[in-house]
C-alpha cells in the first residue's frame, strides 16, 4: 500500500464499518462529517477501489472493504495492546470497566470505593451499557472488563460467574400482595406489570421463569431505567420484578419487596473479558477484588437464610 497511511486513518475506517453511517461515527470521533468522509476518501484513493457502498442512510462495506476491516481491527489491537504493555510499569493504572444499568448503580459503589481504598493509584472509568453493546465493545477491546449476567452469548470472550442473586415482587405498599409474606408466582399473573424494555437482560430472566411456571403476566408499560420502574411500581401502575440489590438501597416507604415462594427466580452475575488482549496488572486487580467481593457477598446471603 502506498502513500501515508496512519493509524487515525484505520480508526476512521473502523468506526465508520461499526456505525454504518458517516453522521455517527463523526460523532464518536468528536470529528466534523465532512473530516470524516475526506479521510475515508483518501483511504479509497490510495487503495484504487471504494471501500463502501454508499447508501442514502447508511454505507455498506464492499468485498475489499471486508477484507480491509479484520487487517484494520488486528492492527489497531496490536499497537494498543503493545503500547499498554510497554507503558504498563511507567503510567497510572486505568481500567475501563463496563457494566449494564440494572447492576452500574448498586453494586459498583460499593465495589469501587473498596478497591480505591486498596489501590488508590488506579483510575476505573464506568461505562454503563446494554450487554449487546458491552459484547460488541469488548469484543473490540473498547473495554477491558465488563459486568453483567448470565445468559450470554459471547464469542471469543471470557465469561467467569460471580454470585447468584434473588429476584424480588416490588408493590405498592397498599397493594393486596403486600400482605403476603411470600407470594405465590401464580398470584402476580392477574396484576399488570411494569417492566424494562426488551433490551435489557433482566426482562428476559423475568420472562423466561414465568414461562416456566406456566404464568403469563400482562406487561402494561415498559421503561429503559429500573428506578422508573420502581416509582411507577409506586404510583399504582402495575407491580414488578427486580434484584435484590435493587432492594438493599431503596429506601422509599410507598413500595415493598415479597419473595416468592417455592423456586425463586434469580440471576447469576457474572464477569467477562476478552483475553486476547493485553489485561494490565490493573485490571487483574480489580478482577481478583471481584472475586473477593463477590465470595463475601453469597457468605453473607446464606447466613440470612440460616
Amino acid at each position: 500500500m502506498r502513500g501515508d497511511l496512519n493509524l487515525h486513518l484505520l480508526e476512521q475506517f473502523v468506526a465508520l464499518a461499526r456505525t454504518k453511517n458517516f453522521t455517527r461515527a463523526a460523532e464518536e470521533l468528536h470529528l466534523s462529517q465532512s473530516a470524516l468522509s475526506r479521510a475515508i476518501q483518501k483511504l479509497e484513493d490510495q487503495l484504487g477501489q471504494p471501500l463502501f457502498e454508499r447508501k442514502p442512510r447508511e454505507v455498506a462495506l464492499t468485498e475489499l472493504g471486508e477484507l480491509l476491516l479484520e487487517r484494520a481491527k488486528h492492527i489497531l489491537q496490536l499497537t494498543e495492546d503493545t503500547f499498554s504493555e510497554l507503558s504498563e510499569a511507567g503510567r497510572r493504572g486505568r481500567i475501563r470497566l463496563g457494566a449494564i444499568p440494572t447492576i452500574a448503580p448498586y453494586f459498583l459503589p460499593g465495589l469501587l470505593s473498596s478497591f480505591a481504598k486498596q489501590h488508590p493509584d488506579i483510575a476505573v472509568i464506568v461505562q454503563e451499557d446494554t450487554t449487546e453493546n458491552l459484547i460488541k465493545r469488548c469484543s473490540h477491546g473498547e473495554i477491558d472488563l465488563a459486568i453483567l449476567a448470565l445468559p450470554l452469548l459471547a464469542k471469543n470472550l471470557e465469561v467467569e460467574p460471580l454470585f447468584d442473586e434473588e429476584l424480588l415482587l416490588v408493590v405498592p405498599v397498599d397493594h393486596p400482595l403486600a400482605a403476603l409474606k411470600n407470594v405465590p408466582i401464580d398470584a402476580v399473573e392477574s396484576f399488570p406489570f411494569v417492566m424494562l424494555n426488551e433490551a435489557h437482560c433482566l426482562s428476559d430472566n423475568i420472562a423466561s421463569f414465568c414461562r416456566r411456571k406456566s404464568v403469563q403476566p400482562v406487561t402494561i408499560e415498559r421503561t429503559s431505567q429500573l428506578t422508573t420502574v420502581q416509582e411507577l411500581v409506586s404510583l399504582n401502575h402495575g407491580v414488578s420484578i427486580v434484584p435484590e440489590m435493587a432492594r438493599r438501597i431503596d429506601s422509599s416507604d410507598r413500595r415493598v419487596y415479597r419473595a416468592f415462594t417455592g423456586e425463586k427466580p434469580r440471576r447469576t452475575v457474572a464477569m467477562m473479558w476478552n483475553s486476547y488482549r493485553f489485561q494490565s496488572n490493573a485490571v487483574k486487580a480489580l478482577m481478583e477484588h471481584l472475586r473477593r467481593q463477590a465470595g463475601q457477598a453469597s457468605t453473607r446471603a446464606r447466613r440470612q437464610k440460616e
